[in-house]
């Protein structure tokens, strides 16, 4: 048996408690050391939750015999953690958005590979049951040619809108809906986007439409002010459409205490009520969906880590996104279309 990646996490807040932790934990791919955080309050959750240590820094972490890290902490630390990880030799996986900009993230890239040292980002979503199911229809042609993907995280959520940690709707939700658009679609050649800015200096709505290379277009809604939350999903092609309403189940897992080692083959399916539609007008034929398979993203890391097999992201396709997402920062503030070679 290979050994497990000695992993360590950075932050134990809503993303490092919920959406990092106990996918770690269950990993049997990884040996999760203990969190990094300074906050007496977060030390407590961690002792108390975890029975694992905590961490005053990650000098610490890397004395304590730890390979990686996974940065889960505000956006505006994302670089400057992922930099000095990389520095002390820890393999990372970052959270999204990666970056504030695309700049930064070329860089930081760019240092990953000078070192030598493995870096992803973790970019969860591509895992989701619906998308994955919107994958499958789309390879097997069902669908015919993709045309228009429409993608949305809505909520109705406008006191307090969105947490600053995230950097605001276009970076937070953006960072997903822009990576999906970017696997499902591929590159892009155009981007139009509008948005609304809250009284607390924060973008709290979100439009973005991108034109891809191949034709097809992306129009991408993120929001914590929309009262009409629409589909999660409506892609559409020559040969017809696949429409999902909800979100993938596996966050909601996390949060009740649920965890892949808790639910076994049961993580991540979808009850048949959930499932989404393939319409063709007057007809629409329900589509089993696949699995959501969070659980596989750290065993996938650990094997890249340990140099049997590639990294689950691709950290150039995060400075792909941090690209789309300027330009959207760019046209929303300028009202104008934004191209890219």
């Amino acid at each position: 048996m290979t050994e497990p990646l000695r992993i360590g996490l950075v932050g134990y807040g809503f993303g490092g408690r919920y959406f990092h932790a106990p996918l770690l934990a269950s990993a049997p791919e990884c040996a999760f050391l203990g969190v990094v955080t300074a906050s007496p309050e977060r030390r407590k959750q961690v002792a108390a939750e975890l029975d694992r240590p905590a961490f005053a820094s990650l000098e610490e972490l890397a004395a304590a015999g730890a390979e990686a890290v996974a940065i889960s902490t505000p956006a505006d630390t994302h670089i400057p953690l992922t930099r000095q990880a990389l520095e002390l030799g820890l393999a990372v996986v970052c959270d999204k958005p990666f970056a504030l900009d695309a700049d930064a993230a070329r860089e930081t890239v760019e240092l990953a590979e000078r070192l030598g040292v493995a870096l992803t980002v973790y970019q969860n979503r591509r895992w989701d049951s619906d998308f994955r199911t919107l994958r499958r229809l789309v390879d097997a042609g069902t669908l015919g040619t993709l045309t228009r993907f429409e993608s949305r995280f809505e909520r109705f959520a406008p006191d307090p809108g969105p947490p600053a940690a995230g950097g605001g709707t276009l970076l937070d939700f953006g960072s997903h809906l822009v990576d999906q658009a970017l696997v499902l679609c591929g590159p892009v050649e155009s981007v139009y986007a509008e948005w609304h800015v809250g009284d607390g200096g924060l973008d709290d709505d979100v439009f973005v439409a991108l034109t891809h290379r191949d034709g097809a277009r992306s129009h991408l809604s993120g929001s914590w002010r929309q009262g009409a939350p629409g589909p999660r999903f409506r892609a559409s092609g020559t040969a017809g459409a696949y429409v999902v309403d909800g979100v993938d189940g596996q966050e909601a897992l996390l949060i009740a205490g649920a965890s892949p080692a808790s639910e076994g083959d049961r993580w991540g399916t979808e009850p048949e009520e959930r499932w989404g539609q393939v319409q063709r007008g007057d007809h629409a034929e329900p589509v089993p969906s696949e699995r959501g398979r969070w659980d596989l993203f750290y065993p996938a890391f650990a094997a890249a880590v340990r140099g049997t097999g590639p990294l689950p992201v691709d950290p150039w396709d995060a400075v792909a996104t941090a690209t789309v997402l300027d330009a959207a920062r760019t046209s929303a503030t300028g009202g104008q279309v934004v191209p890219l070679s």
